[in-house]
Formats: C-alpha cells, sequence, structure tokens
C-alpha cells in the first residue's frame, strides 16, 4: 500500500493537465486582480457614454440602420479594447515570473515551461475574451433597443476576427514578457508599440512611402471595422495618394502570421531564460 502511495506521489502530470491546472488558477487570479476590475470600469465607462450620447443626440448617421450603429459602436472601439486587454493581461504574464521570483520557486518543480507559458495564455485570452463579450452585450442591448432582433450577421464576424487579433496581441505582448524581466519594462514597451507606435509607423509608411503596410499589425486587424462596412473598402487612389485596405484574406494571414511567430518566440525565450 506505502508503496503504492509512493508511486503515485511520483507520478507527474501530463502536459495537458499541467495546462489545465496552470490556465485554472491563473485565471482566477486574473478575474480577482485589480486590472480586471478596471477593464471593466473602462468598458462601462465607454459604453455609458456612448449610451448616453445616442439616446440624448440620437445622431442621424449612426441610427439610419443597424450595420451604422454597430460600425460606430462596436467597430470604432474593439480594435482598441483588444489592445488594452492584451497588454493590461499578457504584458507582465511572464515578466511577472522573473520580478516576483515565483517562477524560481516552480521551476524545480516537475513543472514544463511550455504548460506554465501555454496555461498562462490561455487564462489571458480567456480573462480578455470576458472584457470583449461584455463590451459587445451592452452594444448589443443597446441594438436591440432601437432596431428590435434585427442583427447583421457582419457583427458576428466582425467580432470573430476581433477574437483572432487577440491571439495575436497576446502573442506579442507575451513574446515582451518573455524578453523582459521587469515587469514594467514589458507592459510600457507593449503598450507604446501596440497603441501609439504601429499606428504611427502604418501612417508614416502610406503617407511617405506610398506602400502597402502589410508587415504592420495594425493593419491587418482593419479588417474587424471593415466588415461591418457596405461595399467593403477597397484600396484606392485619389490626387495621387494612395488609402489602403486590406481585405479579408490578407487580414486574417497577417493576424495568423503574427499570432504564431511572437507566441512561438515568446515561449522559446521563455524556455532559454534561467531563473536567478
Amino acid at each position: 500500500m506505502a508503496d503504492q502511495e509512493t508511486k503515485s506521489a511520483n507520478i507527474v502530470p501530463s502536459s495537458m493537465t499541467q495546462v489545465f491546472v496552470t490556465m485554472k488558477y491563473t485565471l482566477l487570479d486574473y478575474i480577482r486582480a485589480r486590472r480586471f476590475a478596471i477593464l471593466l470600469i473602462i468598458v462601462l465607462i465607454i459604453s455609458v457614454l456612448l449610451t448616453f450620447l445616442v439616446a440624448h443626440f440620437r445622431p442621424k448617421g449612426l441610427l439610419d440602420n443597424t450595420l451604422d450603429f454597430y460600425s460606430s459602436w462596436w467597430g470604432s472601439f474593439s480594435s482598441f479594447l483588444v489592445v488594452l486587454s492584451g497588454v493590461f493581461m499578457g504584458g507582465d504574464a511572464i515578466a511577472g515570473e522573473f520580478q516576483n521570483k515565483t517562477g524560481y520557486f516552480t521551476i524545480p518543480n516537475p513543472v514544463r515551461r511550455s504548460s506554465m507559458y501555454v496555461g498562462k495564455f490561455l487564462a489571458a485570452f480567456g480573462a480578455a475574451t470576458v472584457i470583449l463579450l461584455a463590451y459587445l452585450a451592452i452594444a448589443v442591448l443597446n441594438g436591440l433597443y432601437y432596431f428590435g432582433a434585427n442583427l447583421p450577421y457582419q457583427l458576428g464576424e466582425s467580432f470573430l476576427f476581433a477574437w483572432f487579433y487577440l491571439l495575436a496581441v497576446l502573442g506579442f505582448t507575451f513574446m515582451l514578457s518573455s524578453l523582459f524581466k521587469t515587469s514594467s519594462y514589458s507592459i510600457l514597451v507593449s503598450a507604446v508599440l501596440l497603441i501609439i507606435g504601429f499606428g504611427i509607423i502604418q501612417g508614416v509608411i502610406e503617407a511617405l512611402a506610398n506602400i502597402e503596410p502589410w508587415f504592420i499589425l495594425s493593419y491587418g486587424s482593419g479588417i474587424i471595422s471593415n466588415v461591418l462596412t457596405v461595399p467593403y473598402p477597397s484600396t484606392i487612389t485619389r490626387f495621387g495618394v494612395t488609402v489602403f485596405a486590406p481585405t479579408v484574406t490578407e487580414g486574417l494571414v497577417i493576424i495568423g502570421i503574427y499570432f504564431v511567430v511572437t507566441a512561438a518566440l515568446g515561449l522559446l525565450l521563455f524556455e532559454r531564460k534561467e531563473f536567478n
């Protein structure tokens, strides 16, 4: 009997079990954390302001049809919320293990780094998804009030694209979090690049070089709002100035490549970094 208990105690949990346990407890930590409450408050503030402004001023262009309504409400802010959620949830996900020395006590145990990385990634993805769903739910409730049960299918597509974009944003933030050993650095660099940097680079490339910025993540995310526009925007040139618009396929490919490459690089950096 004692031998059986000893053998059971020495059995190392499978990789999937380790991923699930890491995800479960990390997700609980995220939901209990102040950052999650702050994100929900931001969502509520934006939603309450939009609700009040639409109800009070009843802007004609926004209330003409359901597509214009959701394009203005969801399409205008969803990408920003994805980026904000990614920075809040993934900015220090790995760097915190080094800064707080928690990884120093975890790694000597039979826990694979890959399982820890994937579990934390899934937990961040789950917590950020709750934020997106909360914003979408309030938008839909307002839409039901003004238009009844008339949900355009483009809204579902836009949400799926935003969800996919969230994977790429988290892949990028996890990569930077694996690169730095200080949470503040990883969060700051993630925020600057995703909120400001990519947009500036994209604008400069389009305006000065007149080149399609297909290698910029923010350019690929344009499909989130573009799909809510009928007809779908296309690349056009007016007065010598070209305005680029990614097709749905191009956008998905850009987002997918960013997700795969950055998530893999982040895992590689985490596997090779030593805890001191």
